[in-house]
């Protein structure tokens, strides 16, 4: 989990998870839609690979790049818990504002209404 982390830590990694999320491409293609030099590509895809975030597929003289499943889903079980935690706390949260609307409104009931000065 260690390596996917410091794999994605690094901002042109993440455009091009966000890239082959829609589709498997090869450097090339990577290299031009990031608008970086496909040696710099070429490193970033070989450290995503690395970390185990993506597959390569031999086609000829090319090589694809696509984003293996396993490790997002990983990542999906390890940050459930973070969401159920903070969800508990939202939830919570939102019955101490309801509280607080309630007895603000019971208030405003109780108090007695302003009259107009009569001139």
């Amino acid at each position: 989990m260690v390596e996917m982390f410091r794999a994605l830590a690094e901002p042109s990694r993440l455009q091009i998870v966000d890239l082959l999320l829609s589709q498997p491409l090869p450097v090339g293609s990577v290299a031009e839609r990031l608008g970086i030099r496909q040696p710099q590509a070429s490193k970033h895809l070989r450290a995503l690979a690395d970390a185990g975030l993506l597959e390569v597929r031999h086609d000829a003289q090319r090589r694809i790049y696509a984003l293996r499943a396993e490790p997002f889903q990983d990542l999906d079980q390890w940050l459930e818990r973070y969401r159920n935690r903070f969800e508990e706390q939202f939830q919570r949260l939102d019955g101490v504002l309801d509280e607080l609307k309630a007895a603000k409104s019971k208030k405003e009931k109780r108090r007695p209404a302003k009259r107009a000065r009569r001139s």
